[in-house]
């Protein structure tokens, strides 16, 4: 029997809590710690057998661990976060600032070639598996169209976005596609669709007493890369009614290429997740690409990586042979 990979979490929050879940479903990985900025004393885990310590004391922890699941925010944790432990620890994470990820993926790269690790960038289901199989879906279809839909459902990254605007307490974005236009591609009509033209987001904000909360609006719907470009709605609600209706994180979405093959035959290719718990799904992905990266390190591989970059099957606990008969 293997000695199972050492796994770490940086940051024990919605992502953190989900990833320790999914550890317990994989009996080749074990969770050695976590990190995090609280005070350990005040953090309580599903397995209380797993030490919690300072994130400060991260450093001293590099020989007893094989992969750190960095579980912080894309807006401001991950950007100093990833370059800085990519140094000491093979990592992976969940960035997920698509206009951003060219800029980011040059830092860790930079990080990562130096310390001889990997840093393996932007998993998640998107990006990640919506990004592969936009990828696979236009390499089989180079004549065509590609559309991505998200929703309905609660987005973390642009949520954690919201409460880092000063003066809200808590917060929740929904992102809603729209169903004409997920029915036009369907269709194969191909039809042009601008950012706006494909979802609407909904925020639902609590406000910290004094707040303005028209200024607070106006960030919002202003914020570049988040909701700039799309139509947004804000709602200000009290503490107990977003405690009572917007606590739970479910999220979904399509990945449809529409192209045309030989002559004029119309071919679909179409993927879609239905979500009750996005953190939990997300969680499941970097679970599975870490075990990839402890391979990877394995192989000798070091610098940054992404999904495109990685065999599908180094996510499996599976043998080569098993996969061949099972799945091939």
């Amino acid at each position: 029997m293997m000695e199972p990979i050492r796994v770490a979490i940086a940051g024990y929050g919605n992502l953190g809590r989900g990833v320790e879940a999914a550890l317990q479903q994989n009996p080749d990985m074990k969770l050695v710690a976590v990190f995090s900025r609280r005070d350990p004393a005040s953090i309580s885990l599903l397995n209380d057998k797993v030490p919690v310590y300072a994130m400060t004391d991260i450093e001293q922890h590099q020989a007893n661990v094989d992969v750190m699941i960095l579980c912080g925010g894309s807006k401001t944790d991950l950007p100093e976060q990833g370059p800085y432990l990519a140094q000491f620890f093979n990592t992976v994470d969940s960035f997920d600032t698509h206009a951003k990820i060219n800029e980011y993926y040059a830092a860790l790269d930079q990080a990562a070639k130096k310390s001889k690790h990997i840093a393996l960038l932007s998993v998640g289901w998107d990006p990640g598996l919506f990004s592969l199989n936009r990828l696979y879906a236009e390499a089989t279809l180079p004549v065509g169209e590609t559309y991505t839909f998200w929703g309905k459902g609660l987005s973390q990254g642009h949520s954690d976005a919201i409460r880092r605007v000063p003066g809200v307490k808590k917060a929740a974005q929904y992102t809603l596609p729209s169903e004409n236009a997920i029915a036009r591609v369907r269709s194969g009509e191909q039809p042009t669709l601008s950012t706006r033209d494909k979802h609407t987001r909904e925020c639902y904000v609590v406000l910290q007493p004094t707040a303005d909360a028209e200024a607070i609006r106006h960030s919002i719907v202003t914020m570049a890369d988040y909701f700039a470009d799309y139509d947004t709605k804000v709602h200000f609600i009290d503490e107990a009614s977003f405690d009572k209706d917007h606590t739970k994180m479910p999220h979904g979405g399509f990945v449809i290429r529409s192209g045309v093959t030989g002559e004029s035959s119309k071919q679909n290719i179409e993927y879609s997740l239905a979500l009750e718990s996005n953190p939990e799904f997300t969680s499941s992905v970097l679970v599975a690409y870490a075990r990839a990266v402890h391979r990877l390190v394995k192989a000798g591989e070091v610098g940054a990586k992404t999904v495109f970059d990685v065999a599908p099957g180094l996510l499996s606990a599976k043998s080569p042979e098993q996969l061949r008969q099972e799945m091939l």
